[in-house]
């Protein structure tokens, strides 16, 4: 799959900070029962690696890949839990070149036109505009559509339910990634039916 095929498998993104590998699974299985099958886990906990492998050997419908990639060594560690794409909240020269020698299919953050220009240079027109609210907002990513009419992105960041459709109606958009449908409270209180419930409203915006 190329990463475009990815963002287009559902109309959001859920990202999720796991803190404990036992509840991983559930988790992905309550998303990917809902209608979201394309999970990205982030890299901000020690369980994270161990979530992603967990999710791909024991939910064969997910489409898992780890996200907060910073470092060349990330594409290495993806590469042996077995993610199937990569999310970073921004692009280097050094990430940008180890995401290419992976192949892994890869979306790179961007927050400013300069830094969407940066990202054409690298070879990647698929996008994740990252803070989305605090940079500009929707306001900001329809600006960048004059000059940039062949990037497509996911914005992530700030992004609530109540306000993902109106993201999902600019034509730049292909997805959305959302926090809100799983939250630490919800991870430790097991909440996977009202986890379920909100994947289900996510999957029709």
């Amino acid at each position: 799959m190329t990463i475009e095929d990815i963002m287009r498998r559902a109309p959001v993104i859920p990202v999720l900070t796991i803190a404990r590998v036992d509840h991983a699974v559930p988790l992905a299985r309550a998303l990917v029962a809902g209608g979201l099958p394309v999970l990205e886990v982030t890299l901000r906990t020690d369980a994270a690696l161990d979530a992603v492998a967990a999710i791909r050997r024991e939910v064969p419908d997910a489409i898992v890949g780890l996200g907060t990639m910073t470092t060349a060594a990330d594409f290495e560690a993806a590469r042996k839990v077995g993610a199937a794409f990569g999310v970073s909240p921004g692009l280097t020269p050094a990430l940008a070149e180890a995401a290419n020698a992976s192949g892994l299919p890869f979306l790179p953050g961007i927050a400013t036109a300069s830094e969407a220009m940066r990202a054409l240079e690298f070879g990647f027109s698929r996008l994740k505009f990252f803070p989305a609210e605090a940079a500009g907002g929707r306001a900001m990513l329809s600006s960048l559509a004059g000059p940039f009419a062949d990037l497509r992105f996911c914005p992530t960041g700030g992004i609530r339910e109540e306000t993902a459709a109106d993201w999902l109606k600019l034509p730049n958009v292909l997805c959305v990634g959302g926090s809100w449908l799983a939250g630490a409270a919800d991870l430790e209180a097991g909440a996977w039916e009202e986890i379920e419930a909100r994947a289900c409203r996510a999957a029709v915006l």
